[in-house]
């Protein structure tokens, strides 16, 4: 089917003297947005997409001007229904992560009121996109790995999601359908290692195990998770430690969060509804609202450069359900 740009849609709809069947600014929005993200459709898919772009820009529009603790903003995702966006991006094979009776020892504080392991040292990675696949699972992974490996030794690895994909599944992990932190933790520990982003490169893809040992540039001596719903816990995990994985429940408003502190009042607390999986760097407050900094996979295009802030102290969205954390062999 032929494809068409924006310049060549606005040109027929001139010459066919066609009546646009969208607001003119909302179009106007659209034809915008595509030239902002380089998008390019047929005409029938067009109108499908302007129609899910419109109904994302009047929520924004209309959220934004109520009172919330956190602003919504257009991003590479608004031509996408949020059943799309779940197929894609988000963890299909249900997840159960519950850890009932955790092996995290906290210290039980005090705890400084704010932590940022972004501004400790070069202990975080960058943001990277996950593309469309369900692997979220492995960026959390990788990222915690990472960091607590630079933590250890003083040198930050950029690691391989794409082994995880690949070669993860005999530890309840199903590539780009879905998976957990603490199982490919697991893995990681048994397989004696992960290799490094350039040695197996990401691919979006499920693909066949390519595992080289002798290329092996991180390992976990343990796993530990934290007790479901300590959330507690993860703030001493985070404040004494290190980064911290977790996972929770993304809803419709999640998609096009834009900055501020995220809450929500539709998505569940509990183990069975996780779908994403995410990074804990550190923590703060603000406006009396204390809140979690989290590293996400959507690229720096979505979000606070990559980031976002959600609400800490309620297990918002089912986010303490299941964290956990590697121990490095040093």
């Amino acid at each position: 089917m032929a494809l068409y740009t924006v310049a060549f849609i606005l040109a027929f709809l001139h010459l066919a003297n066609l009546t646009p069947l969208f607001l003119p600014k909302e179009e106007y929005h659209f034809k915008q947005w595509m030239l902002q993200y380089n998008k390019v459709y047929d005409l029938e898919e067009y109108y499908h997409r302007l129609d899910i772009f419109t109904r994302h820009k009047r929520r924004i529009d209309y959220h934004n001007a109520g009172k919330h603790t956190f602003s919504m903003g257009l991003n590479q995702f608004s031509d996408m229904s949020f059943a799309e966006f779940r197929k894609t991006f988000l963890l299909t094979e249900p997840q159960n992560c519950s850890a009932t009776k955790g092996s995290h020892i906290s210290s039980h504080g005090p705890y400084p009121g704010s932590v940022d392991w972004r501004e400790k040292g070069n202990y975080v990675s960058p943001v990277k996109y996950q593309g469309h696949c369900g692997s979220c699972w492995t960026f959390s992974t990788t990222g915690c790995l990472e960091s607590v490996t630079a933590i250890a030794t003083g040198k930050l690895p950029l690691l391989s999601e794409q082994q995880l994909v690949d070669c993860a599944q005999d530890f309840n992990n199903h590539g780009c359908m879905g998976g957990l932190p603490s199982q490919a933790f697991e893995y990681v520990k048994y397989n004696n290692g992960l290799m490094t982003e350039d040695d197996y490169p990401y691919t979006g893809h499920d693909g066949s195990c390519n595992f080289k040992p002798e290329l092996a540039a991180a390992f976990v001596k343990d796993v530990v998770n934290i007790t479901s719903y300590d959330e507690k816990g993860m703030v001493d995990a985070v404040a004494r430690l290190n980064p911290v994985s977790f996972g929770y429940e993304v809803t419709d408003d999640f998609l096009h969060y834009k900055d501020g502190v995220y809450s929500s009042t539709t998505c569940k607390n509990t183990t069975d509804n996780v779908n994403h999986a995410v990074l804990a760097v550190g923590y703060g407050e603000k406006n009396s609202t204390p809140y979690w900094i989290v590293k996400n996979s959507w690229g720096t295009n979505w979000g606070m450069d990559g980031y976002f802030l959600i609400e800490r102290g309620r297990n918002m969205c089912g986010l303490a359900a299941c964290s956990s954390y590697p121990l490095p062999p040093v």
